[in-house]
């Protein structure tokens, strides 16, 4: 008869890098290694490898934090001068990054866009795996969460940039928030138009 494997090879489950944040993710709450490494089925050798990883590559592990990031741009005008503006915040809620930029002219729509891509030009930079996007633009949230189509050909090409670079990001989310819950990177968007004058 043919006898089943007690564990399967880690790359038939998930990437190492996912196996590794879930197995530091549990290993945390339970603080029992044997209780762990039995719940998500690996062994003990691969258990070894993910903490020996760890221990050599200490920048690598500190950039799998988790990161949320507030974008906003603002046009004034509509056309108009236009800015963009991102805060990213680390898992503690701790802001590491302000953000803005002057667009010069462009519409609301494409300064929310491009706000969003320098926010995640930024999260890459810091090695971001895991990321929770907040905008107050629902046209952007709804387009790249895939329940609107992009029919304008400039917010397309802008569409197709902010897709690639979350194809570069582990884990992320894209949420709708109101506007009131924004005031930060609303004020560094209409900074950056401030400052251009």
């Amino acid at each position: 008869r043919v006898i089943q494997p007690l564990y399967k090879p880690m790359a038939l489950r998930e990437s190492k890098d996912e196996l590794t944040s879930r197995f530091l993710s549990d290993l945390s709450e339970t603080l029992d290694i044997v209780k762990t490494i039995s719940k998500l089925g690996i062994t003990r050798k691969e258990a070894a490898d993910m903490l020996k990883g760890l221990a050599v590559h200490p920048q690598q592990a500190h950039g799998r934090g988790r990161y949320d990031i507030y974008v906003d741009g603002a046009s004034r005008g509509n056309p108009g001068k236009a800015g963009a503006g991102a805060v990213i915040k680390d898992s503690s809620g701790k802001i590491v990054k302000e953000l803005k930029k002057f667009l010069g002219v462009a519409t609301n729509n494409s300064a929310e866009y491009r706000a969003f891509i320098m926010a995640i030009e930024e999260a890459l930079s810091l090695k971001a795996a895991d990321i929770r996007v907040y905008s107050d633009s629902e046209l952007l949230v709804r387009q790249l969460n895939g329940q609107y189509k992009v029919k304008s050909p400039e917010l397309r090409e802008l569409y197709l940039k902010a897709v690639e670079l979350l194809s570069g990001i582990q884990r992320y989310t894209v949420t709708h928030i109101p506007m009131e819950q924004n005031p930060l990177a609303d004020s560094l968007a209409n900074q950056a138009i401030d400052g251009s004058c």
